[in-house]
């Protein structure tokens, strides 16, 4: 049964949020779902009140008669769970405290998540990128540190644009690099490309 509880549980707190993002106020949303508890909790009372004189007659008249008053006592339990139900209905908003309450617990999962995911980038993957590299400019902006990085771009012979991985302000149009050994002066670079701002393709670091 814990599987159609837990079933449950998750299908009523999905109720609650699109209703929720429906704008359907907590009370209504509360009567909505009470009143669909209760008419579940009736249809299962209407299955077992048809028990009643079911009993295998080879079992003799005493255990049907227990068999009947086993029967009445069920279908007793749940009139009583669709009463409390239904009267629970209104005002009781259980469905936006539940739904806060999971929301809350979801969010802290996350974050706990985002945290070792962002242990595991700044331990493990950022001392494996080589600097100056489009790699290690993904990590960083992952993390939230490219800020300080060049924003200049272009685009290289496949057609793809790049990002240059230089730290911001190091541009000196005169600073010409020497291209044989691809280390570049002052110019920008993104792995082996190397460009200035005068290029056909290129987007200065000043225009961003």
């Amino acid at each position: 049964m814990s599987q159609y509880q837990t079933a449950g549980v998750n299908a009523r707190l999905k109720v609650f949020a699109l209703l929720e993002a429906q704008g359907v106020p907590a009370g209504e949303a509360d009567d909505l779902v009470g009143a669909l508890e209760a008419g579940a909790v009736a249809g299962a009372q209407c299955q077992v009140v048809e028990l009643d004189g079911m009993a295998p007659v080879s079992r003799g008249s005493l255990f049907a008669d227990g068999w009947d008053d086993g029967v009445r006592a069920v279908s007793e339990a749940l009139v009583g769970i669709a009463d409390r139900e239904w009267s629970r209905r209104g005002g009781r908003s259980a469905g936006a405290a539940e739904l806060a309450v999971h929301i809350a617990d979801v969010r802290q999962r996350e974050r706990a998540d985002l945290v070792r995911l962002e242990k595991f980038v700044r331990e493990s993957v950022l001392p494996r990128t080589h600097p100056h590299t489009t790699a290690r400019r993904r990590v960083l902006e992952a993390l939230g540190e490219a800020g300080g990085l060049c924003t200049a771009r272009t685009r290289n012979s496949d057609g793809d644009v790049i990002v240059c991985t230089l730290d911001a302000g190091h541009y000196d149009v005169d600073d010409k690099p020497p291209f044989k050994d691809g280390k570049p002066g002052g110019w920008h670079k993104a792995d082996a490309s190397i460009w200035n701002d005068l290029g056909a393709d290129g987007i200065p670091h000043a225009a961003l």
